[in-house]
Formats: structure tokens, sequence, C-alpha cells
């Protein structure tokens, strides 16, 4: 059927001349209103400071931190001692503040996170060593107990995947707290030459000192030839999601499968980059192919919308290995989506 007359002097008179710039859809209307001028001009993306989701910047003096007014502090984490094959995960954060027009508009939750609530990029943990991967760890843990204390909750971008550790041992220090695991491997591991706080294994010592309850985790997407690795997570109740399987059961029996486990009691979310298929996501240490699409991941954590989420992180990003930026575009789109669910639990 083709445009009638009708109907266009009708669109003409609608949306043309005077009407140019008007939004009829209330909701619409209400999401422009905070995005546009009065003249007509939104922000450019590509101007002023490179933040994470350009959200604002605040300074802080960690020595005695104001927090005041924020819900969530987005955090940089910019250590990769971890890592057991390529390093480059140190520059994860400073990739994904360089990554323009991700939001600010969530069109499918219906929501503009950094608008919503008060969230900040407070910038990147101040480590005392650039060696000391231990040491390291405390100095993590003592930002995030500091943000947590004020009552704000953390939303990170590492660093490799070990940065997890020290903040669950402060949001699960008085109750275990649940967690949504989207990766290629189950990071369950026993040492490693000698080390058992590298990137393979910060949910087996989380589950171990008490702060992450393994009956109520659950990890997606896992595959690769490190499978024998993860006894753990199998012998300590963790519900595991291959890649392989998730065609065959489908994303929505994912998502029902998540929302079960973790139930109503805080969950701590991360992502780590390598979920991801290195199709999408080449820049990262240790690739699997075979993994989600991206549209996979985004709709798998927009499932879960509604849960008690505690705080999050996107870790893994190594863009020495991203000539394209295809990896940290899609880390700052899921570090978007984790914001989004922290914008849901705060509203609510």
């Amino acid at each position: 059927m083709s445009l009638s007359n009708e109907k266009l002097h009708e669109l003409r008179a609608r949306f043309g001349g005077e009407n140019e710039s008007k939004f009829y859809d209330e909701h619409f209307r209400a999401v422009a209103d905070l995005l546009i001028d009065e003249f007509g001009t939104r922000q450019a993306p590509y101007a002023g400071l490179s933040t994470l989701l350009d959200a604002p910047w605040r300074q802080i003096d960690w020595s005695k931190p104001d927090l005041k007014g924020l819900q969530v502090a987005m955090l940089g984490i910019p250590m990769d001692l971890g890592v057991t094959n390529r390093s480059g995960a140190r520059f994860g954060p400073r990739a994904l503040r360089n990554i323009e027009r991700i939001g600010p508009y969530n069109h499918v939750l219906k929501l503009l996170p950094t608008r919503d609530i008060s969230v900040s990029d407070v910038g990147d943990v101040p480590f005392g060593s650039r060696f000391r991967l231990e040491e390291c760890h405390q100095d993590i843990e003592n930002v995030v107990k500091k943000i947590h204390e004020a009552g704000v909750a953390p939303l990170s971008v590492g660093g490799d995947h070990s940065v997890t550790l020290p903040i669950l041992r402060v949001l699960g220090k008085d109750r275990p707290v649940g967690l949504i695991h989207i990766d290629a491997h189950c990071d369950t591991g026993g040492p490693f030459d000698s080390c058992r706080f590298h990137h393979g294994g910060p949910f087996r010592r989380a589950v171990l000192e008490g702060c992450l309850d393994p009956t109520r985790t659950i990890q997606i997407g896992i595959r690769g030839a490190a499978e024998y690795l993860w006894e753990f997570s199998y012998e300590s109740g963790m519900t595991v999601v291959h890649a392989e399987d998730i065609p065959v059961i489908g994303i929505e029996a994912v998502i029902a499968k998540a929302r079960d486990v973790v139930g109503d009691g805080p969950v701590y979310v991360s992502f780590d980059v390598d979920g991801l298929d290195p199709a999408f996501a080449p820049g990262t240490g240790t690739p699997e192919v075979g993994g989600l699409t991206v549209r996979e991941a985004q709709a798998i954590l927009r499932g879960v919308a509604g849960i008690n989420i505690v705080g999050g992180d996107v870790v893994e990003v190594a863009p020495e290995y991203d000539a394209t930026t295809n990896t940290a575009h899609a880390g700052a789109q899921i570090l978007f989506e984790i914001l989004s669910l922290l914008c849901i639990r705060l509203k609510a």
C-alpha cells in the first residue's frame, strides 16, 4: 500500500513547519526535555571530558571521600596482575571512557540511568604498587568499602577478573551475595603457579571466604578447554549454563533460570567480556570461540530487570587486541545495561 495524499497531508501538518521539533508521545517528550536544550541542541558525544558512560565526573580524595548524594559510583580498576594469558586489561577503564554514544536512553527498559539516579565516574582505584597483586586487591577492597559504607552502589570497570574478589569481600561481608556471572570461564579454579588470587579463581575464593553464596550463583556462557578446572562450581552448587546449550534451551529459559537461582536476595552482576564470542569482542586476554552475541548478552541482562542488584562490573577488556574498538564498545554497552539494572532497583 502506497502513501496516500491524505496521509502525507496529515504527516506534514503534524510533523512539519512549526511542529518540526514537537514530540507528541509523553514519554518521548519527557526524555527529549532532559537531553535537548531550548535551541534544539544535544550534547556532542565527542566533546568534553571522557568519562564512563558520559556520567558526571567527581574527583575523590580517598583519604576523606565525599560521596554525598551519590547512588552509584562508577569506578575504574586498572590492574591486570592476575592474568594467565595476554595482559593489557589494565587499560580497560581508559578504553571504555573513550567510547562515545552509549545511552543515555535505554529504549527497552524505558529509562535514562545517568539522569534518573545520581551517578558519577569517581575515577580509578589509587594503587600503592603496580607489582604486588595481593596489595592491589587490598587497595580495591579499601576503596569499595568506603563506597559501600557511604550507602553507594559500586559499578566498576577492570582490569582482570581477579578484581571482583575484593569487591565481593565488601558486599558479602555481612551476608553472602548471589551472583549472575557471564563469562567463557567459571573462574573457580585452584592455585595457578602457586598463586590462588589469579583471574581464573575469584569465585572459588569468594565462596570459601564466605562472601558468595554458590547456591544463588549462575554462570552463563561457559565453554572451552578449561572445563576440567571448574569442578568447584559443580561441587559447591553453582548453576552452570554452557554456551552451546543456550541455542537449544533459548534465551528466555536462561533468563528464567537466572531469576530463579538468585531469588530475592542481594545479587552482584559480573560480566567478563570474553563471555562474548571473539567475533564481537576480540580485545581480551583469553578469547574463546563459540560465545554469546552482544544481543544475547543484552537480552539476558534486560531480562533480569528488577533483581536486587547491589553492584556490578565489566572486566577483561584489553584494547591492545581491539583494533576496531568493538570490544570496548560492547563493554561500554554492557556497563550501561548493568547501570540500568541498578537504576530500576534504586528507583523502586
